[in-house]
């Protein structure tokens, strides 16, 4: 076990046999949550005039989510084709590493998240065309949002991931047809897999041409979504598409681990890096264990279950948790998380390796266990 400035990090095996029971408090807590989220009023993305001193973040979003032709909302319903469009949001100048500035009164680029324009193309080719002259190189950043999350949220989330880690390539969202509700959770878990196929494509496309990479970043069930992409791809003999993918990140998987590892198998060799971030204080999986039947999920793997791939590295940010978003975001909304991440790939960028590149070898790692 390694550590670095409270990060624990693993490559290979886990091992032991703790169980993983949630008392009556956390069921209670659980419950709580649940009923609260549900009351709770959703925000949306809202247009504003741009502030010379915000920071423009080009988001270019794929999605499955129905476009609502009287306005430019998308929904939660499935529709039998893709959507495509780039929306410039506005980070303002007094942002706060890991916040999401939401507005409390009339959107203002100020001091709020806002976006100033969009663009809706009318089919991937020509979104595809606008990504490969948006950035200086041929890698794409592509970001795959997690279960109750709307268009709106994800927009927005990628935004401050790109501010917050000062990110030079184009970045993608693949928005998925989540309810956007916290009782949807098995909702969601069907639109993942309606999703999947989709997903493939698109990739493919992205990496069409030759010296093309894309690097997948999935948050929660939108990493349930990234592995099966990757094993429908191994299936369909799609090897160009996995020889260019230049790396993955897995935060906070929403996976049961023995399902992981079949999907792994699949897939054969893995892109590297290949990186896991959990935190075993995360609530909002805690809960997903309870639905499925108290089974720890992937995300707060603990000494109950095992990874036995060595070309994975799990990185564990449970002391730098500081309780917002139910833990479920550390590497993203903690500051002292992105502190850390950020001081690892500015290293990795000085010696010309890219974002998160060789994050597995600039950390303290244990000694790979052989499967």
């Amino acid at each position: 076990m390694g550590h670095a400035m409270g990060l624990a990090v693993r490559r290979g095996r886990w091992g032991g046999t703790a169980g993983n029971r949630l008392s009556r408090a956390t069921l209670c807590l659980c419950a709580l949550l649940l009923t609260l989220a549900a009351c709770s009023e959703r925000m949306t993305a809202e247009r504003a005039l741009p502030h010379p001193d915000a920071r423009i973040q080009p988001i270019f979003v794929a999605t499955e989510r129905k476009l609502d032709k009287t306005g430019p909302f998308f929904g939660f319903q499935r529709p039998e084709g893709m959507n495509y469009f780039r929306a410039d949001i506005s980070v303002p100048p007094t942002h706060q590493v890991g916040v999401i500035e939401w507005p409390d009164g009339p959107p203002d680029a100020a001091s709020d998240f806002v976006v100033t324009g969009t663009h809706v193309y009318d089919g991937p080719g020509q979104m595809i065309g606008d990504i490969r002259r948006a950035g200086p190189g041929r890698e794409t950043l592509v970001f795959i949002h997690g279960y109750n999350n709307t268009l709106s949220e994800s927009m927005y989330r990628l935004a401050q991931i790109q501010t917050d880690f000062a990110t030079n390539m184009p970045a993608m969202l693949f928005s998925w047809p989540s309810a956007g509700d916290p009782r949807g959770y098995i909702y969601d878990r069907d639109s993942v897999m309606f999703a999947r196929d989709d997903l493939v494509a698109l990739l493919d496309r992205l990496t069409a041409r030759p010296g093309d990479k894309v690097f997948l970043i999935a948050h929660s069930m939108g990493s349930h979504l990234a592995m099966e992409a990757l094993r429908q791809a191994k299936l369909s003999g799609k090897t160009r598409l996995l020889s260019r993918v230049s790396g993955v990140t897995l935060m906070s998987p929403d996976i049961d681990p023995d399902l992981f590892d079949r999907q792994a198998e699949v897939i054969g060799k893995l892109p590297q890096p290949f990186l896991i971030f959990i935190s075993k204080q995360d609530r909002a999986l805690s809960l997903a264990g309870f639905i499925t039947g108290r089974k720890p999920r992937l995300g707060v793997i603990d000494e109950a279950e095992k990874i036995t791939r060595s070309d994975v590295t799990v990185i564990d940010f449970t002391e730098l948790a500081d309780g917002n978003n139910l833990n479920h975001f550390v590497p993203v909304t903690s500051p002292a998380a992105i502190s850390v991440l950020n001081g690892i790939i500015s290293q990795a960028g000085r010696e010309g390796t890219g974002f998160l590149r060789d994050m597995a070898l600039k950390l303290p790692t244990a000694r790979a266990v052989q499967p």
